[in-house]
């Protein structure tokens, strides 16, 4: 069965979204404050981490950077809406994806269905499935990437993008198709999550970030992936 752990100070909140999650088979626990969650979040055993970045005893963003310096569990923050600057950080530091508060549980429950499905080997292709661009090599069905033979750590969100990427080599993909085949939706008006993990993305298989070979931007298009990135490429 799956495990989820959510850390967050509104036990009532809580309450609910673990009756919710609970007649969809999954099973949800709940740490009220940081440093219990932080403790159990490293014990292990859980699917996926739902955090809320309001907590009494810590800043939730503190503690997403200590779980994803020790854990590649992946990460659901929850923010105050508006706080756009929190949900920027949040990604720039690990989390996969963000919802803002007040939230509906259902779409709750399809962003933690979306993310667990990424994390199920095999999801997206055949075993042993590889895609080589010279030097760059990603690996879909042991979900690893590899530059030089050396690998880059992405979270399961980026590198679902990076594969969406790969897969149309040489074509232009809006942030909204990009979003579309990842998650299954459209991006919200505004969304900017997309670009911080291309951001991220860039700074794990680029040889230099700030200019870019891998992934262009084309401004007002979109994002296109080089087919042919290296001189032995």
């Amino acid at each position: 069965m799956t495990r989820l752990l959510m850390i967050e100070d509104d036990r009532a909140l809580a309450e609910m979204v673990a009756t919710y999650l609970g007649r969809a088979g999954l099973t949800l626990e709940h740490r009220e404050s940081a440093e219990a969650g932080l403790a159990a979040a490293l014990q292990g055993g859980y699917d996926a981490v739902v955090l809320d970045l309001m907590l009494p005893d810590g800043d939730g963003l503190e503690l997403c950077r200590a779980i994803r310096a020790r854990s590649d569990v992946p990460i659901l923050m929850l923010t105050a809406r508006g706080e756009e600057a929190d949900r920027i950080v949040g990604l720039e530091i690990g989390a996969d994806d963000y919802l803002p508060k007040p939230f509906n549980p259902r779409e709750l429950l399809a962003r933690l269905r979306a993310i667990l499905r990424r994390r199920t080997p095999g999801s997206r292709a055949a075993a042993g499935e590889m895609l080589s661009f010279g030097r760059l090599v990603i690996d879909r069905a042991a979900r690893r990437v590899l530059v030089d033979g050396a690998e880059r750590s992405l979270t399961g969100h980026q590198f679902d993008l990076l594969c969406a990427l790969a897969e149309s080599a040489g074509r232009v993909l809006s942030r909204e198709q990009l979003m579309d085949r990842v998650r299954g939706e459209s991006l919200e008006a505004f969304d900017r999550s997309i670009d911080v993990h291309i951001s991220r993305i860039r700074a794990a298989i680029e040889d230099d970030p700030k200019r870019p070979r891998r992934i262009i931007t084309l401004r007002g298009a979109g994002y296109l992936f080089v087919r042919s990135q290296d001189d032995d490429s």
